[in-house]
């Protein structure tokens, strides 16, 4: 069973988009039970956005009503860690990611915008890059755009060999 900071997942919803939300419970703690945000990397899972909470049904219901949030505002679908997504991940090495720090070309918007909920950069992508936020494309930028935006194209996009 995975952990993160100390709790055992419980359950999660995994989208499309390489995206998903982790409900979690530790013993010992003030708070008991946590749900948090996390992008599926084949480095493992970056977690982030966690809320504790002291009654396991108050956590069920946010663990339902953000994954249920997410799949309205993103119309995404199921996802699994068998068959990972087939999107463009670009990191914010520089700054949080905020109105005119990303590209948005014509027909390729992003589909996903996250700034972490750190006040500083945090490793991502299995600790290779330090991060702001990411952005989601379904189509790759191009070299110029992400330069031009200072984005930093995930390690393990659907364009590079996957290595494990």
């Amino acid at each position: 069973m995975d952990t993160t900071d100390g709790y055992e997942i419980q359950q999660t919803a995994l989208f499309e988009t390489g995206h998903g939300f982790a409900f979690a419970q530790t013993k010992g703690r003030g708070s008991e039970f946590m749900v948090c945000q996390f992008t599926e990397t084949p480095f493992g899972r970056d977690y982030y956005h966690r809320r504790s909470f002291a009654l396991m049904d108050e956590a069920e219901r946010d663990f339902h009503r953000r994954s249920d949030n997410y799949r309205y505002l993103y119309k995404a679908g199921p996802g699994s860690r068998q068959n990972p997504a087939r999107y463009f991940r670009y990191y914010s090495t520089q700054r949080p990611v905020d109105i005119g720090t990303y590209p948005k070309p014509d027909g390729n918007e992003p589909v996903v915008v996250v700034n972490y909920d750190a006040d500083r950069r945090r490793p991502v992508a299995g600790g290779r890059i330090s991060a702001w936020g990411e952005l989601t494309y379904r189509e790759p930028l191009t070299k110029e755009q992400a330069e031009a935006y200072e984005l930093v194209p995930a390690p393990d996009g659907p364009n590079l060999k996957r290595t494990k």
